[in-house]
């Protein structure tokens, strides 16, 4: 039987957030355990000025914010809870919440003891009472780290190996967030699928999980040509038209040149090609599984 403190509250695992260079975006990272409340908070914090995107990855919820302030009109059934403030500085990113009964319990208790805040001031919830919370997060970067032609046509998987390597890496500081499979053009030279993997951190420490990532990968690949390269931003959209060039049709290395600038190399195997062609699909599961090579 499960041992609870409080039976009219689910504390949420774990909450992150990432900010834009500028500081003019944030992505709002929230982990669940009950999908029931993160569909209703999703429906219904989309409404809020401040909300410009929501999405649903795995077992969490990714929100798209603008900084700011404002007053949210709540009416109950229609528009219960929602975000009122977004502020970010040099090195944290706050967060306030608020919501009316049932969304009021989620707004304030469930937030504010999740894992990844560093402090926070809550309301009295419960009832048909208006309630909230204010949390304080570390702001925190995004890495994503490309990997391409990590096994041999006997053994390994390229997949497998960045997976268990991503979930070994994690501390207080590296987060693991995303995993994605990005189909790229079938070369005459792949092992069999033609595959490359794209790994996505939230971290304070960029270099040291790259450092970390790559001791891993170079510990255990099986291949000659591997390919690893790590890009740090909040949006890897630069990539984004070399990204397609690689699924679409067999491209010469030297097409990579011009986004060297942008990356981390640290294995430069021929690999390296597909490597940084996976980075701008992370968590863009549709588009990177197609299967650009003219037969469908």
């Amino acid at each position: 039987m499960k041992n609870w403190n409080d039976p009219y509250s689910i504390i949420y695992p774990e909450i992150l957030a990432l900010a834009s260079e500028d500081g003019s975006s944030v992505e709002l990272i929230e982990r669940f355990d009950c999908i029931g409340g993160a569909m209703w908070v999703k429906h219904h914090y989309a409404q809020s000025p401040l909300v410009r995107q929501v999405r649903t990855i795995g077992q969490t919820t990714r929100y798209l914010l603008t900084p700011g302030a404002v007053d949210l009109e709540l009416v109950g059934s229609r528009f219960p809870a929602g975000i009122a403030r977004v502020a970010v500085s040099d090195s944290e990113i706050g967060i306030t919440y608020l919501g009316m009964g049932g969304g009021g319990v989620g707004a304030s208790v469930c937030r504010a003891h999740a894992t990844g805040v560093l402090r926070s001031e809550t309301d009295p919830c419960g009832g048909g009472r208006v309630a909230g919370s204010r949390i304080v997060l570390p702001r925190m970067q995004r890495v994503i780290i490309g990997v391409d032609d990590t096994d041999t046509p006997d053994a390994g998987a390229t997949w497998t190996l960045c997976h268990n390597i991503a979930e070994s890496i994690e501390d207080q500081a590296t987060r693991y967030l995303s995993h994605t499979i990005v189909q790229l053009y079938p070369v005459a030279y792949r092992t069999k699928n033609c595959v490359a993997v794209a790994c996505e951190f939230a971290t304070t420490d960029p270099v040291g999980c790259i450092d970390r990532f790559e001791a891993l990968v170079r510990e255990h690949t099986l291949s000659d040509e591997t390919g690893m390269a790590a890009y740090i931003g909040f949006d890897p959209s630069p990539l984004e038209v070399y990204g397609w060039k690689v699924k679409r049709g067999e491209i010469n290395r030297s097409e990579m040149d011009g986004i060297l600038p942008l990356l981390d190399i640290r294995l430069s195997g021929r690999g390296l090609i597909g490597a940084v062609a996976s980075i701008p699909f992370v968590t863009r599961f549709e588009e990177a599984l197609m299967l650009c090579d003219g037969t469908n």
